[in-house]
């Protein structure tokens, strides 16, 4: 909404008209409302109007023009004012039949008067309702506005039976269409946690119309005790109404053929004449015609919105939508589609049926559908007569619920196994799944544990998968990961004695995992082992599988495009098979990649997708936010970044989540740094160092904050202490060949060199960092070596040094789109040119630190343009440019557009 928004404002402003054009209910009126009140340069003249109105001659005229005081109407000749009062129905003869001309003439000499104090802008909204005479009036204005600051904004339904409006827009005219909202526009609007499933529903239903996903969602609430997530969605007297319009008039024949294809997944014309409508060509035109439906490549039917075919569904006699299930089931071909409608066709227990319903829940799974792999399997157990293979179906149903992020409905199947179960493999079967769907607050199921091994007795094909829990408990909630480690050799080994393959190859990758965390030269090895064959593809695709693995090993050894390869790879086969946990763990995960390579736009993106997709689904956002956190004190707002840190703090913490929480605290860490509060950002990163020792870590590749805390302690006095870390840490990275981390660790002594007053040596080192990483593709760190070496020039004396240096480090940031970063470089270049970066700088230079469009707007303003002159140029509203000069004022620290043009030119500011 917000490019339209800024689109419609920015075309306004330029002296054109703006036609947002859209069915019903899809925020045409919302969007005229918030570019209308950016409008306030204008006076905005309204009118809303209604189809039971449109035949009342000049009643929109009236509502435009009642805002208009008759003090105005006086400034026309009389003859003018007396027709056009006639006409607005304030006095003369309402009966008489105004004269056409005058009164065209009359409206033309209107809005020339009230333009000629402001611009007018005239907001009509279902302006295909607008009456006729009204129209004719606004058209003859239109063709004459030339030179006249008149401008119309107007919405207009665009759907069949939208009525027609005459060309009354002032040109150039831009026609803008309204697009549907998207998945998470809707759930955000509905401000409800309703299983995905449901939430699916309702968009389908609704296709993405704000007005009939809220109504929608408002009969749910009102009937949701008493529905079943299988049945369809109960339909508001509002919208069917509003469908039924639309409907009325069909014929009985072309009814039952809409019927048959709102109850078929795929419906084509030639499946509806398989099913029985023997006219349904003929059938199938009428209701094209009518605008209910549309045919398209390969002759497939598909209605114009899907409340129609909801409507069609809904108001049908059970016993006809029984008969169009029974001939669909003896029609389709496809095994899931034929199986939803032998589970309709015949609700009781019937092991035929549910035999058809398991094995169409299979091949759903196959490809790659969970959710519909879990819808079927629950009927499958439903219609199984015999409890034992009714519960083995809810278990697969609920691993399948678990994969496809339903946790908390995965979770109660399980619990109803496990109340009328006391087969140990059943019963192990349905802990598993309890355990899976806790995802990060694994500790909150601690209980789960014993009470599994207490069933799973000493049958190794059941304690394997076990044990393989019990390592990410070992990690996750008593934070030891040489704990973790015993649990998956044992996993591995137990799985080997039973066959299982499966949970062999996982439980070896978390091995390989925690060995690389704990630095032992065997984990190369153990991931050789688990990506050798055989293995399953879900296995492969895991976000704890051997292939996610492997990116972390190209990670750790400074191959970023090879780790960046194998996770997008991941990512479009995760997308295709509809595993949401490792959806959202691979996204944020290829957010960090993103960030060492200086792609700042793209990692933010990525994790504003993971967050929201962990957060739709139930899943701990913890790992999300500190993403988020890193990517916005990389590209985004420091402000912006400590918060999500935050967050993500506190959701580790109450998921009691050891892995993640120190990498919370080291996000806090480095955005205290960047702000420049050493002392509290070394006790910050000294707590993320503790956790991480406590578990065992060895390896500084996997975990990044070493450089940080180094300089954090460096900068606030505890030069000794930050190089027995570095010393440390180089021994480590050397063992490992770890490269960019030693280049890091160059810079980190580089400052405390510095500190110390050894400004060659601090040079040195910088320059052998800043080497390292022109081979290394961590684009941020060469910004940051680059950063520090012009710092450390500045000190020295040699400004023009000093500046060629930052300069290249503004270049990298820059292209980088590092904001953040930004802001520091044009800070250390105010030093460096000698000015006191706390009070108003004055180099040009600082506005490399500004965004793209606040660095547009301080230029124009540098020029001497108006708000209104910068708007039409950047094609924004002035609002947008008022709001980008406030934060331009800020972070140059200037109070007024003549300080932005000294400081432009290169000026003294006054009173600085």
């Amino acid at each position: 909404m917000g490019a339209l928004i800024s689109e419609a404002c920015s075309h306004l402003s330029r002296g054109g008209s703006v036609l947002f054009s859209g069915p019903t209910g899809i925020g045409k009126s919302t969007l005229l409302s918030a570019v209308a009140a950016e409008s306030d340069d204008h006076l905005v003249l309204r009118c809303s109007l209604a189809e039971s109105e449109s035949q009342l001659p000049f009643l929109g005229l009236i509502d435009l023009l009642a805002a208009v005081g008759d003090d105005v109407l006086e400034q026309l000749p009389e003859h003018e004012r007396t027709v056009l009062r006639s006409a607005l129905l304030r006095g003369g003869d309402p009966g008489a039949e105004p004269g056409l001309l005058p009164l065209r003439v009359a409206v033309l000499d209107l809005f020339r008067t009230l333009s000629a104090d402001r611009p007018v802008l005239l907001v009509i909204d279902d302006a295909q309702w607008l009456d006729p005479p009204s129209a004719e009036l606004l058209a003859f204005v239109a063709r004459r506005a030339t030179g006249l600051a008149i401008s119309v904004l107007a919405a207009v339904r665009a759907e069949p039976g939208g009525g027609s409006h005459a060309d009354f827009y002032p040109a150039p005219v831009l026609t803008l269409q309204v697009p549907v909202m998207t998945v998470a526009e809707v759930t955000a609007l509905l401000g409800r946690r309703w299983p995905r499933p449901v939430l699916s529903k309702i968009y389908e239903a609704s296709g993405g119309n704000p007005f009939f996903a809220l109504e929608l969602g408002r009969a749910l609430a009102e009937r949701e005790s008493h529905w079943d997530s299988e049945d369809p969605l109960p339909l508001p007297d509002s919208l069917r109404a509003l469908m039924g319009e639309r409907l009325g008039s069909l014929s009985p024949g072309v009814r039952r053929t809409l019927l048959t294809a709102s109850a078929a997944a795929r419906p084509t014309i030639n499946l509806l004449l398989q099913a029985g409508r023997e006219d349904a060509a003929d059938e199938v035109a009428e209701a094209v015609g009518n605008g209910i439906l549309e045919v398209t490549t390969g002759h497939v039917v598909r209605f114009t919105h899907p409340l129609l075919a909801a409507v069609v569904y809904a108001d049908a006699e059970p016993a006809d939508r029984l008969r169009v299930h029974t001939e669909l089931a003896a029609t389709v071909t496809d095994p899931v589609e034929r199986a939803r409608h032998l589970a309709i066709v015949a609700p009781g227990p019937d092991e035929g049926i549910a035999a058809t319903l398991s094995e169409a829940a299979a091949a759903a799974r196959r490809r790659g559908a969970p959710a519909v792999a879990a819808r079927l399997g629950r009927l499958a157990a439903d219609h199984t007569p015999a409890p034992d293979p009714a519960a083995d179906r809810r278990l697969t149903a609920a691993e399948d619920m678990a994969a496809s992020g339903e946790f908390v409905a995965a979770r109660d199947l399980a619990h109803e196994v496990l109340a009328v179960s006391a087969d140990p493999a059943q019963r192990v079967r349905a802990w598993i799944v309890v355990m899976d769907a806790s995802g990060q607050a694994i500790s909150e199921v601690g209980d789960v544990f014993s009470q599994a091994l207490k069933d799973a007795r000493d049958d190794p094909a059941l304690l394997a998968p076990l044990h393989y829990r019990l390592a990410w408990r070992a990690w996750l909630a008593e934070g030891s990961a040489t704990n973790a480690l015993q649990h998956a050799i044992r996993s591995a080994e137990l799985a080997a004695e039973a066959g299982d393959r499966r949970t062999e190859v996982m439980a070896l990758a978390k091995q390989a995992h925690i060995e690389f965390f704990l630095g032992r030269p065997e984990a190369e090895a153990t991931l050789l082992r688990a990506l050798s064959e055989p293995h399953e593809p879900r296995v492969m695709i895991d976000h704890n599988g051997p292939a996610f693995q492997k990116h972390r090993h190209h990670l750790l050894n400074d191959r970023l495009e090879e780790a960046r390869t194998e996770l997008r790879s991941l990512i479009y086969v995760v997308r295709q098979r509809g595993v949401v946990e490792s959806l959202v763990n691979l996204q944020h995960n290829l957010a960090r990649i993103e960030i060492h390579r200086g792609r700042c736009e793209r990692a933010l993106e990525l994790t504003r997708q993971s967050l929201r997709l962990a957060e739709d689904t139930g899943l701990s956002p913890g790992p999300s936010w500190y993403s988020m956190a890193l990517a916005e004190a990389a590209g985004g707002d420091l402000e912006r970044a400590m918060a999500a840190a935050e967050r993500a703090q506190r959701h580790s913490e109450d998921d009691r989540d050891l892995l993640f929480l120190p990498q919370a605290l080291h996000a806090e860490g480095l955005v205290r740094l960047m702000r420049g509060q050493y002392a509290d950002a070394a006790e910050v990163l000294g707590r993320v160092r503790r956790l991480e020792e406590r578990q065992g870590l060895m390896d500084p590749a996997m975990r990044r904050w070493h450089g940080d805390l180094a300089e954090a302690l460096a900068r606030s006095g505890n030069a000794d202490e930050a190089a027995d870390l570095i010393e440390l840490t180089r021994a480590r990275a050397r063992r490992l060949d770890r490269r960019s981390v030693l280049a890091v660790m160059d810079r980190a002594a580089a400052q405390v060199a510095e500190e110390r007053g050894d400004l060659d040596e601090a040079v040195r080192l910088l320059r052998h960092a800043v080497r390292t990483f022109n081979e290394l593709p961590f684009r941020l760190e060469e910004g940051r070596a680059r950063l520090t070496l012009g710092q450390v020039f500045a000190r020295r004396g040699e400004t023009q040094q000093a500046r060629l240096t930052l300069r290249e480090a503004r270049r990298v940031f820059s292209h980088a789109q590092a904001r953040p970063w930004l802001e520091l470089v044009a800070a250390a270049l105010d030093h460096a040119n000698g000015e006191d970066p706390a009070r108003a700088p004055a180099s040009y230079d600082l506005i490399g630190s500004l965004s793209d469009i606040e660095s547009k707007v301080a230029a124009l303003v540098a020029e001497g343009s108006t708000n209104r002159e910068i708007a039409a140029r950047l094609f924004v509203s002035v609002k947008t440019v008022e709001a980008a000069l406030t934060r331009t004022y800020r972070k140059l620290g200037v109070r007024s557009r003549v300080d932005l043009a000294r400081l432009a030119a290169g000026r003294p500011i006054a009173g600085a």
